[in-house]
């Protein structure tokens, strides 16, 4: 078995990823959420993340719903998200 060494900085930016893509679920109108397939937990931290109004509380949500990203296919969501013009990648 072949382990892959990932530096610190590695691990941070691809957290950093997720939490941005995390955000983009948020900003995200209902009715297209419920269509992708996810996880019935991460939807509900995403609905619960769009009531909060207070910064810190949200940013720490966000984080929260980078964390469950990781047990997921970030790139499948990606490429749902480019396909209907919400990608990370478009500006």
């Amino acid at each position: 078995m072949e382990t892959t060494y990932k530096s610190r900085t590695q691990k941070k930016k691809e957290d950093q990823a997720l939490q941005r893509l995390g955000e983009q679920l948020v900003s995200l109108r209902p009715g297209r959420l419920e269509t992708m397939g996810l996880p019935e937990e991460l939807v509900e931290a995403i609905e619960f993340a769009r009531s909060i109004r207070r910064r810190g509380a949200r940013r720490r949500q966000v984080k929260h719903i980078g964390a469950l990203l990781r047990h997921c296919d970030p790139h499948f969501i990606e490429t749902i998200l480019k396909s209907t013009g919400s990608g990370i990648f478009e500006k």
